[in-house]
């Protein structure tokens, strides 16, 4: 995924650009970066590697030498940004979130029309970020050159540019990912999470609306482009994604996850000792099952956060389930013979949900019955990055699915996509015999949907049921 944070101000905007990009930090886990703008000094420029240390720590220097009126800020899991680009509409800097899926055909075109290279990054993959840049270049203007990149680009971006007279922000075409605008005496803030300026003293203007592009400046907020219609925002920012104090589309997403836990609740006949939420992203869906059902909530394993920040997870899988689990602590008096209901906000791999819930067992439980906050998944997006998947068969879905078929190399997924199919029934059978849970219920894709409490029109859902 990816997060960002921008400024436009009357005075130094350098501390509320620190502290709005940190609010972001649980978005991405790789790199980080701030570029503002001085009428003094000019463009300056800060990137860093997050992997090992949280945000604040790797700026903290950067903080008290950067200064300027205009700033923009990112957290990212893939590419190092914001990029700063020379070219005919003159120098600025660009940061994006979103992914493209046909970046050869891109390329290609690019190149054809002149453009010498692209820097590869240690993986061998082009930046994306860079992409976008040039493909801006193409057009005669940035607006148009912004509209140019959304039209083109298969998959989603959302942008901020950064220039001397102020900051364009771009939602993507369909409004997968959220942009939000906050103003306070003498500056206006542009954000991706509504809560990351309230206490810096911000209060809430809008959200801007599918493909709308606007222009911010310490003195006014301005459409360049009008939103479209349609919206596809992604449903995984209330499950999971999103943080709890967050609000998108006017929904709240710790009210929304009370919602899931409510209805999984009214679905459910085992009545265990105990509910639990999966920490952190699950505790809130847990005290919805908890208010609905009337069965206790209560924490029998504590995450520990003091030296073991989001950021430090290792890019190698084996090793991000190792410290996964290292994380948890177990709380034994809240185990020892008990049968604990745990929420989680889906299920990946299957391989987390697993180990916790053996670490469960060894510490004492009766009985682990699992209840996922979303449907199972079933397809990999397209459109933000969800997992770090390389491909769908690491789905703990299709690799059961592909077992049921034998042979048959392209299944027809609808059928597993249908809480009333037997196949769909035998598949979730499946998965809690082999990740050895007492009983497996997912959420319902009605019953999340409803959860939401917008039009189903309007939330992607793709990764559960294939549907664009």
């Amino acid at each position: 995924m990816g997060g960002f944070f921008g400024v436009a101000s009357k005075k130094d905007c350098v501390f509320d650009l620190f502290f709005g990009t940190d609010y972001h930090s649980h978005l991405g886990t790789r790199r980080a970066g701030m570029a503002v703008y001085s009428k003094q000094s000019g463009y300056d420029r800060a990137i860093h590697n997050i992997e090992n240390a949280p945000f604040r720590t790797k700026f903290d220097k950067d903080l008290n030498e950067m200064q300027g009126e205009l700033g923009i800020g990112c957290i990212s899991d893939y590419e190092p940004q914001p990029l700063i680009v020379r070219s005919h509409h003159g120098t600025y800097a660009i940061m994006t979130v979103g992914k493209i899926n046909n970046t050869d055909k891109i390329v290609d075109e690019i190149f054809k029309k002149g453009n010498a290279h692209f820097l590869e990054m240690s993986g061998g993959d082009i930046n994306a970020t860079e992409l976008v840049a040039s493909v801006i270049n193409q057009k005669e203007n940035l607006v148009e050159g912004i509209q140019y990149a959304q039209e083109l680009i298969e998959g989603s971006m959302t942008l901020l540019l950064l220039t001397d007279k102020g900051i364009y922000a771009a939602r993507d075409r369909l409004g997968r990912t959220p942009v939000t605008i906050g103003k306070k005496e003498d500056a206006y803030c542009v954000s991706f999470e509504s809560f990351a300026y309230l206490n810096l003293g911000y209060t809430d203007v809008r959200e801007l609306g599918p493909g709308e592009i606007v222009v911010v400046t310490p003195e006014h907020v301005q459409t360049l482009v009008r939103p479209g219609s349609k919206m596809k925002i992604c449903t995984f920012l209330w499950i999971y994604y999103g943080y709890p104090s967050s609000s998108y589309e006017g929904i709240s997403v710790e009210k929304m996850r009370y919602n899931c836990g409510t209805l999984l609740a009214k679905r459910d006949h085992v009545r265990p000792d105990n509910v639990a939420g999966v920490p952190d992203s699950g505790i809130a869906h847990a005290i919805g099952y908890s208010n609905e059902s009337g069965i206790p909530f209560s924490r029998p394993f504590i995450k520990y956060t003091p030296t073991w920040p989001r950021s430090f997870m290792p890019t190698i899988q084996s090793q991000r389930n190792l410290i996964a689990k290292m994380k948890l602590i177990p709380v034994h008096d809240l185990i020892q013979n008990k049968s604990l209901l745990l929420i989680d906000d889906s299920i990946v791999r299957g391989t987390q949900l697993r180990e916790t819930t053996e670490f469960l067992y060894q510490s004492g439980a009766k009985e682990v019955h699992i209840r996922p906050a979303c449907p199972p998944l079933l397809y990999g997006c397209k459109y933000l990055n969800f997992s770090r998947s390389s491909s769908e068969m690491d789905l703990i879905t299709r690799r059961v699915i592909k077992e049921m078929e034998g042979e048959n190399k392209y299944p027809d997924l609808t059928a597993y996509s249908d809480p009333e199919t037997e196949e769909y029934q035998t598949m979730v059978k499946r998965i809690g015999e082999q990740l050895n849970f007492t009983s497996l219920r997912y959420h319902r894709l009605d019953d999340m949907i409803a959860s939401v409490g917008i039009d189903k029109e309007k939330l992607c859902t793709y990764c559960w049921n294939g549907k664009e």
